[in-house]
């Protein structure tokens, strides 16, 4: 292992032949993010050659350039070398000091382009960070670079024929879900320890369940939006994507930048009283999906759970209503760019965009209204619940050239794909998945408004469960 000069005896101690460090270093690509930044702060791991094989690891994957639409290394390498020195003085800034990860391509990075996947945006030079980037990076997080994603962030499916569309980890010949699927493909094949991802209808959430990883949708509002492309500011969410619960709360709190919550004393789940919700979600579900929920349950269960059947009526409206609320808000935000330039798009995504404009003014101000009836009829039917139960994705991932050659089965199976998880987006709350255990199944579980912190301690004992 080379080692940058200067490097204290510590550094130096963890010295290995050829043969070892390459080993090591396959073991970092798998390892979760807190388990690197443990390994940092206890000197066995070095900021500069943990960084240093993820951009190799990157340089020399064969679909690198399909998980990854800008590398930095310069900026990697040099936050990685101060993360370093401070590891060296006792001073690291969090416990993921010196960790490197990947960031969706619309979050700005000052001098870097960010196209948000979009032809649209081609050559946007931002002259300055996104304001959870800064945070993060205040928080000694390494930034490898900028993650592929469904053009404007507005598809679950992943399916981009402008730029590039990632694999899914479990199916190279499927889509990996969107819209944030380079940044879960990017941790999934082992080019990034975590990823940070933005979720309006799933999109964290989706690709974290098609490639077996955790994803955490934040309530509205908690995180800044500053320097984050919009889709549907009402509706956008900034959120990690990782390999375990744990990492998803060291994440959050680095975007944050505060300490996270004291996982280790997360409770059982012993007395733990789970709404599986009924209304739509349990609708038209894959075999392999049906089976992989029925048994995370009976694990709960086993686990001491308590799992209650609940019906909220009230949501299949608000199902129905999501187009006028999504598609209105879309198009105002991006109707002129893509009216002047039409065929840079996918068309089946710029028809997407394209029905906001018809929406009468008296249409979406009434499917507010109704949204903010259903807020409160949810808060009330799951007020005496630790969350609300259903699978992540009614489907598994759909086949890339399917997708391109019917174009009734895309809008079909992108509705079907964000169907369970828009849920949560449309309820106000937070929402993490978990992985089964089987190929991309998740299993989704939905708590209140900036209930997160003590969802992660739940969903840290759901996830022993599972395991």
């Amino acid at each position: 292992m080379r080692l940058k000069s200067g490097l204290s005896m510590r550094f130096a101690a963890a010295t290995v032949t050829e043969n070892k460090m390459g080993r090591v270093m396959t073991k970092w690509a798998k390892q979760s993010a807190a388990d690197l930044g443990r390994g940092i702060g206890a000197g066995q791991i070095d900021p500069v050659a943990l960084t240093q094989h993820f951009l190799d690891a990157i340089q020399s994957h064969p679909m690198a350039d399909r998980i990854y639409a800008r590398v930095t290394p310069d900026r990697a390498l040099a936050e990685a070398n101060a993360a370093s020195e401070r590891a060296i003085l006792g001073r690291r800034l969090s416990p993921l000091d010196g960790v490197p990860v990947s960031w969706k391509d619309l979050f700005d990075t000052a001098g870097v382009e960010t196209e948000a996947g979009s032809a649209l945006l081609k050559g946007r030079m931002p002259v300055s960070d996104a304001a959870v980037l800064k945070t993060a990076s205040a928080m000694g997080l390494v930034c490898l670079g900028k993650t592929h994603m469904s053009e404007l962030a507005f598809s679950g499916l992943g399916l981009n024929p402008v730029t590039a569309t990632s694999p899914c980890v479990n199916d190279l010949e499927a889509v990996a879900g969107g819209s944030s699927s380079g940044a879960a493909t990017s941790v999934a094949f082992g080019l990034a320890a975590a990823a940070v991802g933005s979720d309006t209808g799933g999109s964290v959430r989706i690709p974290s369940a098609w490639n077996d990883l955790v994803g955490l949708k934040t309530t509205s509002g908690r995180l800044s939006l500053q320097g984050v492309v919009p889709l549907a500011a009402k509706f956008d969410t900034v959120g990690p994507l990782c390999r375990t619960v744990e990492d998803a709360a060291m994440m959050l709190a680095a975007l944050e930048g505060r300490a996270g919550p004291d996982l280790r004393g997360a409770y059982g789940l012993k007395g733990r009283r789970f709404g599986a919700l009924q209304t739509i979600v349990m609708e038209d579900l894959s075999p392999e999906v049906a089976a992989a929920y029925d048994e995370s349950l009976a694990r709960l269960r086993a686990a001491g759970a308590e799992i209650v059947p609940i019906e909220v009526p009230e949501l299949a409206r608000s199902i129905a209503d999501a187009g006028v609320l999504y598609t209105s808000e879309a198009w105002a935000t991006w109707g002129v760019e893509i009216a002047a330039q039409p065929d840079l798009m996918f068309a089946p995504i710029r028809e997407r965009f394209e029905a906001g404009q018809a929406t009468k003014a008296s249409d979406y101000v009434r499917a507010w209204q109704d949204l903010e009836k259903l807020r409160a009829i949810w808060a009330t039917a799951t007020a005496s619940l630790d969350a609300v139960l259903c699978p992540t994705a009614p489907n598994l991932p759909p086949k890339t050239d399917k997708l391109m050659e019917q174009g009734q089965y895309y809008v079909t199976a992108n509705l079907l794909t964000l169907r369970n998880t828009r849920v949560g987006n449309l309820t106000g709350g937070c929402g993490i998945t978990l992985p089964t255990g089987v190929p991309s199944c998740g299993l989704l579980l939905t708590a209140g408004p900036m209930q997160e912190d003590r969802l992660l301690r739940l969903a840290k004992a759901v996830e022993t469960a599972l395991a």
